[in-house]
């Protein structure tokens, strides 16, 4: 036999030897650990957790990987900074609201109403904020239950009745959500061009709205604090949240479980941020304001208000800038 062939068999030999010798070892290894450290089985779970792709018979990205260790970096970093800091944030701004309500009141009309009506909302911007509004709070709920409800409500409420409810905000979440998207996407289009910043825009900000001072600061159709929640709350954070949502939602998309966790993290934060913010928004459209609430809700508002927070809308809507309609509408007067 040539020297070739004779290495040749001797390294095959070897090939096929050496790995049976090594499994033989680790065996017997497992063995000798079984009986010196009975209950021992982190060599079993480090295998686990290598995240090797192994066989199965389910065909699938990652199917054929058991567990993977960044899932566990996931749970650590939820539970401990994403869920206790987003849960006290939320509480934190809501006790603001609720010290600022007790302290200042809601912001009343100084001058009498003119019983004389401008249109701010036309019925298609009042649909298309009430589906956005109305998905959002949905969201907002389901989702605060999902997330900090098993340290504040199973407490109280118990196991039973905790996952009943807990399955509903998921199915609520899940299906409410893609509609947030879509209706997110109408309003911005629609609302997007009266909410460009302008140079007055800066006055409103260096006295707050005259908030605490009690100035008046004139604005366009929206104020600069309105014009904030919108960009950054409504365009910036929501689109955030709507997308990383969408990618959670679908993972038939055969996504990786490394960008579901990214995805889920962002969306968590996110969501946490444009919540807290919302309750700003929330409080001035609702009890904040008097009569802000009945604008968005029969879409009249009278000529004292309009002058009164919104001056330079109004001045544009009087001069025919802006078109508007003026009429009878009762059920909108103050």
């Amino acid at each position: 036999m040539k020297p070739v062939a004779v290495f040749g068999c001797i390294a095959l030999a070897l090939c096929l030897f050496v790995p049976l010798v090594g499994t033989a070892q680790q065996q017997e290894t497992q063995q000798q650990r079984a009986q010196s450290q009975p209950g021992n089985n982190a060599p079993v779970w480090r295998d686990v957790r290598s995240g090797r792709e192994e066989y199965t018979s389910i065909k699938g990205r990652e199917a054929g990987v058991l567990v993977q260790t960044y899932g566990e970096t996931w749970r650590q970093l939820r539970n401990a900074w994403i869920t206790p800091i987003g849960g006290w944030l939320i509480a934190l701004i809501a006790a603001v609201i609720g010290a600022f309500h007790w302290w200042k009141g809601a912001v009343k009309l100084h001058s009498s109403p003119t019983s004389r009506l401008i249109e701010r909302f036309t019925a298609l911007e009042r649909y298309a904020h009430w589906v956005m509004g109305i998905s959002f709070a949905i969201l907002g709920v389901t989702g605060l239950v999902m997330f900090i409800g098993k340290y504040v409500l199973l407490p109280v409420i118990g196991y039973t009745l905790f996952s009943w409810l807990t399955q509903l905000s998921k199915h609520l979440h899940n299906f409410v959500g893609p509609l947030f998207a879509l209706s997110l996407l109408v309003f911005i289009v629609m609302y997007a061009k009266d909410n460009l910043p302008r140079g007055y825009d800066f006055k409103w900000f260096a006295s707050a709205g005259g908030m605490f001072g009690g100035t008046h600061v004139p604005s366009g159709r929206f104020n600069a604090g309105e014009k904030v929640w919108f960009w950054i709350g409504v365009v910036a954070l929501s689109l955030v949240v709507s997308a990383s949502g969408l990618i959670l939602n679908f993972p038939n998309f055969d996504q990786v479980r490394a960008v579901m966790i990214e995805s889920n993290v962002v969306h968590a934060v996110s969501a946490c941020a444009v919540m807290a913010l919302s309750l700003g928004h929330i409080y001035m459209g609702t009890i904040g304001v008097e009569g802000a609430y009945e604008s968005m809700r029969y879409g009249y508002v009278d000529e004292a208000w309009a002058k009164e927070h919104h001056e330079l809308w109004y001045n544009d809507v009087k001069s025919g800038k802006v078109a508007a309609k003026s009429g009878a509408a009762p059920q909108a007067q103050h």
